[in-house]
């Protein structure tokens, strides 16, 4: 049977067809996307449920998209699977989001005598940056899920050959797009955008009135390379005057990161979790992307829409995300992220440059809707009459 929405499928007599979205520990992007599927697909005619965290519905308003919310419990594998096996009883097709996800979705399949049935699809929003031991266990639940899952739709090319070196029967690219309101005014001109930003109401908030602010959102830890940024700033200092790095985020490192920036009187300020962060985004000179794997990130993606400056890190998705919209530099170099910093902040000709290619890379990037059709189509390949 197709997923695909008929005109009136009440009238058929037919009750319409269910797809259950798992998400375990989403990530803002997976959040943000996974809502936005669901909502599409509603709109299309299917009957939706999202189950993941309790916390999540708060953040990402499942609900308000029409789908049915349940709370996964915050205990062990065993008891979140036995939960996950009652809501996809009468499930015609289960979507995992996440590798974890995934294996969650396979045992509550499995529990439940469904797994040959019931068609799984599994998107790869991150790469595993475990090491020793947690590496080992890592790859074989990721050679688990790949093996056992009907498609996996990764998010980054390198995350499809990683999934078929996983042994995946059916990888796929599946970009996933930052959902986004609907602009009714077309942006500025470049210089314009360039030269408002020394009048934006954030600057005096974060402490950077007549001096240049570099902005950057993420975890505090070591994935986001925050000791790079900060040794970065370092050589920032000689500049006149030295601009601010103004970072959004929380995480582990955030002792060891302010320890330095007051042992070293770094230009620099942690502003802590900030639910704002994309708005104090827009008065930033040039935003700041340090990590050592990204797959699509949602600050590179705000920064572009924005027409904000990108200096980041050529790593996972960062590059096929941006195109030539962005300057990037070898992850952990703090040199060259000093020396690509301070040509945009010396030159106001390369910034409107950056912003005129920010605004062009990114309406090339696939809309919700096109996103929500790929899946949709996804889905009628494996539940239509004649799936595989």
């Amino acid at each position: 049977m197709s997923l695909s929405p008929s005109p009136s499928p009440s009238s058929a007599g037919q009750s319409p067809q269910h797809a259950v979205q798992v998400v375990d520990g989403a990530s803002a992007g997976t959040g943000a996307h996974v809502r936005s599927l669901a909502e599409g697909l509603v709109a299309r005619g299917l009957r939706v449920t999202v189950c993941a965290p309790s916390g999540a519905e708060a953040v990402y308003g499942f609900r308000g998209a029409g789908a049915h919310f349940a709370p996964l419990p915050a205990c062990g594998e065993p008891e979140t699977a036995a939960v996950l096996r009652r809501l996809c009883a009468d499930a015609d097709l289960v979507h995992a989001h996440g590798v974890r996800a995934g294996l969650l979705a396979l045992t509550a399949l499995a529990l439940s005598g469904r797994a040959r049935q019931v068609p799984l699809v599994v998107t790869w929003h991150h790469r595993g940056l475990a090491t020793g031991a947690r590496s080992h266990v890592r790859r074989l639940v990721e050679r688990r899920v790949a093996r056992s899952a009907s498609v996996v739709l990764a998010v980054t090319t390198d995350l499809v050959d990683r999934a078929r070196r996983r042994g995946a029967r059916d990888a796929r690219l599946a970009p996933v797009v930052l959902p986004r309101p609907g602009c009714e005014e077309p942006p500025p001109a470049p210089r314009a955008a360039v030269e408002g930003r020394a009048q934006h109401k954030s600057r005096a908030e974060v402490g950077a009135v007549g001096r240049p602010l570099v902005f950057s959102v993420g975890r505090l830890d070591e994935r986001h390379g925050y000791g790079t940024a900060l040794s970065a700033a370092r050589a920032w200092r000689h500049l006149e005057p030295p601009p601010l790095l103004a970072v959004a985020g929380e995480g582990p490192q955030r002792a060891q990161l302010q320890r330095r920036i007051d042992d070293e009187a770094l230009p620099v300020r942690l502003l802590g979790r900030r639910e704002d962060a994309f708005e104090l985004l827009a008065g930033a000179d040039v935003a700041v992307l340090s990590s050592r794997w990204e797959s699509r990130p949602l600050l590179a993606q705000e920064a572009l829409h924005q027409g904000v400056p990108l200096v980041a890190t050529a790593v996972g998705g960062v590059p096929e995300l941006v195109g030539g919209a962005a300057e990037l530099i070898p992850y952990g170099d703090a040199d060259a992220l000093a020396a690509a910093v301070g040509r945009l902040l010396a030159d106001p000709a390369r910034r409107e440059r950056s912003v005129a290619d920010g605004w062009a890379r990114a309406a090339e990037w696939p809309t919700e809707e096109s996103t929500v059709a790929h899946v949709l189509s996804v889905y009628d390949e494996l539940t239509g009459p004649g799936r595989p």
